[in-house]
């Protein structure tokens, strides 16, 4: 079992954006930048090209709601997207707010409190309330 099903199970607690019966989104505990959110299947599939075209293609809805809600909560020029799929036996796809390239360097890392978390994430739930997923 992934650390993503666990999460997915309610074992790991997670800074929780938005969820609906097939898809969470919640931040990286290890953010690149302020706003790096973890975009997840529930279904453990380990590469995001293993998923069928429903679940795939729904991943990637998901993740463009998430996108716009992040981009609404958090001062960015774009959303980058990338799909690595080394660290974490689980598909997922990181969404990563850019104001310049160097925003999605994978090798630096920012520190955050768990209370700077919980913050931000409940300013980009704000952004994606009343959105039906």
């Amino acid at each position: 079992m992934s650390i993503f099903s666990k999460i997915v199970a309610g074992e790991i607690p997670c800074h929780k954006i938005a969820e609906s019966p097939d898809y969470l989104a919640f931040l990286d505990v290890n953010p690149v930048v302020k706003g790096h959110t973890l975009v997840i299947p529930k279904k453990e599939v380990d590469y995001i090209f293993d998923l069928d075209d429903e679940l795939y293609t729904g991943l990637m809805q998901f993740a463009r709601r998430i996108a716009t809600a992040i981009e609404a909560a958090v001062p960015c020029k774009r959303i980058g997207v990338s799909v690595i799929g080394l660290e974490v036996p689980h598909a997922h796809v990181h969404l990563i707010p850019l104001n310049r390239m160097a925003d999605m360097d994978f090798g630096h890392k920012i520190k955050m409190s768990a209370e700077e978390l919980a913050e931000l994430a409940g300013k980009i739930r704000e952004k994606v309330e009343g959105n039906r997923f």
